[in-house]
């Protein structure tokens, strides 16, 4: 299982809109992505921000390949994300998942 890690920051006081809207675009995309084996949502509010974590698990890389790719390493946004994140971070994270729950 791999999982892939995604992190944004958006104004605090747009915290709410922005878990709305991830929902509906982001969360909702990978939870369809033939593969997927579970979607993660984390928030920290902190300084006046709110910092998001998504983390999806896959069965494997051809399977985040059909949601983000073949340059699967690329982060993945919506037409909407630039009204919301104060930065476009370029890239994701993969890890191995070696222990599960």
């Amino acid at each position: 299982m791999i999982a892939r890690m995604w992190h944004g920051v958006v104004p605090e006081a747009r915290a709410e809109e922005y878990l709305e809207y991830v929902n509906k675009t982001g969360a909702a995309d990978l939870r369809s992505t033939r593969g997927n084996q579970g979607v993660f949502v984390f928030r920290r509010i902190q300084d006046g921000k709110a910092e998001f974590m998504l983390i999806s698990l896959w069965d494997g890389y051809g399977s985040i390949k059909q949601f983000a790719g073949e340059d699967y390493e690329k982060a993945r946004y919506y037409p909407e994300d630039e009204k919301f994140l104060l930065a476009l971070e370029p890239h994701v994270a993969h890890y191995d998942v070696l222990v599960k729950p």
